[in-house]
């Protein structure tokens, strides 16, 4: 039995490395919840086929269904996710159990506990990462645990395997099959009615497989909340420094070329000119990673400005749309490219630039901005 709790330690350790590894990679991050989300609570109604070390060398029927193996039970758990991947379950399990001593089902009825502290993964969200819409999750477990058998008041150590699938109903209430295979030390079936003399390896435990069926009710907070997109943060930020940028070189440019038309006019009489500032640089706005909506509207009141300036001139509009070259096919990064400018393009038509006066080209993927992510973005220029 030592064995068997050293090969469950293991594998609960070789996989939540496996969680650590893999939640980076999800679709989206998520943040910390407080302890108190993320709760839940199961119920199920039980099917057990049970395997005793007490039937050793006896020809009896193998198949989960013969009466005198058989029996109905009850489950209830709690527990909690940590992180959508990674959860712990308390589950009791147990009321009507089998020793199999005989093939008859009278002489192996007894009443029985199993109290087990079950590591979860969920597989779905480790491997495709989390979406609080998602119907269906497979979870796979590890345990252990203690089991009494109460009708001859012999207590075991035991441990649990199983897979956990569970399709969501509502918000907070949820369907659930669970699949488990259990096993424990042959003290839990009386082995000192003639069997003591057993090794504690695997062939020599008490086992039972378990098929239960019933409803989860996650308690208080059910979802995660995502991170912020830092990169795009950043992206955001930047943009306005360019567009500050932009502006003064554009103002600087102007000043110039006022200053040489002075130095260079003839006329002997003073002239007084009137200028009016316009912001002519490219605006920027910036995008999340394989999204076509726009990351912030702010990055819309510059686009404003130079729709302003574009209508009233009736000056044509150049919108190009981006997407960073180091995130997906050169073709998909051409169609998200042009997603992006259309977006851009629809918000200047209903900020009153007519749709003649919009040239929407595409560029694909680049990688002209350092970090990538500011490249997520899309354009809006004076032609």
């Amino acid at each position: 039995m030592k064995k068997l709790f050293m090969v469950l330690a293991l594998a609960s350790v070789s996989v939540a490395g496996m969680a650590q590894n893999e939640t980076p990679e999800m679709k989206y991050s998520v943040a910390t919840n407080s302890f108190w989300s993320n709760w839940f609570i199961s119920a199920d109604v039980m099917y057990g086929a049970f395997y005793s070390n007490e039937e050793k060398g006896n020809d009896f029927k193998k198949s989960p269904f013969t009466d005198y193996r058989r029996n109905l039970g009850a489950s209830v758990a709690v527990g909690k996710w940590f992180t959508p991947g990674l959860g712990l379950r308390t589950k009791f399990q147990g009321i009507w159990g089998r020793h199999v001593l005989t093939d008859n089902a009278d002489d192996n009825a007894i009443k029985f506990w199993n109290l087990q502290e079950q590591v979860l993964f969920n597989l779905s969200n480790l491997f495709c990462g989390y979406n609080e819409n998602r119907v269906w999750n497979l979870i796979p477990y590890v345990g252990v645990g203690v089991l009494r058998n109460c009708s001859d008041n012999e207590y075991a150590h035991g441990g649990s395997i199983g897979l956990l699938n569970t399709w969501k109903l509502s918000k907070h209430v949820a369907l659930n099959l669970d699949l488990g295979f259990n096993v424990s030390d042959d003290d839990y079936a009386n082995a000192s009615a003639g069997h003591a003399g057993y090794g504690h390896s695997i062939a020599q435990t008490d086992r039972y497989f378990a098929a239960e069926v019933g409803l989860t009710f996650n308690l208080g907070k059910a979802t995660w909340n995502k991170t912020p997109d830092v990169d795009a943060l950043k992206a955001l930020s930047q943009s306005q420094i360019d567009a500050l940028n932009a502006q003064l070189a554009d103002a600087q440019a102007e000043n110039d070329r006022l200053q040489n038309m002075i130095n260079n006019h003839k006329c002997p009489e003073a002239q007084t000119v009137t200028v009016k500032e316009v912001t002519a640089a490219p605006v920027s706005v910036f995008f999340n990673i394989n999204k076509s909506k726009i990351a912030s509207r702010k990055d819309l009141q510059n686009v404003q400005e130079l729709a302003n300036v574009a209508k009233e001139k009736n000056a044509k509009l150049v919108v190009t749309g981006y997407a960073d070259s180091k995130t997906g096919s050169a073709a998909y990064n051409q169609k998200l490219s042009q997603k992006r400018a259309e977006t851009v393009a629809n918000e200047l038509v209903k900020m009153g630039v007519s749709r003649d006066n919009i040239e929407v080209v595409a560029a694909g993927g680049v990688q002209t901005l350092s970090p990538i992510s500011y490249n997520r973005r899309a354009t809006v220029a004076i032609k």
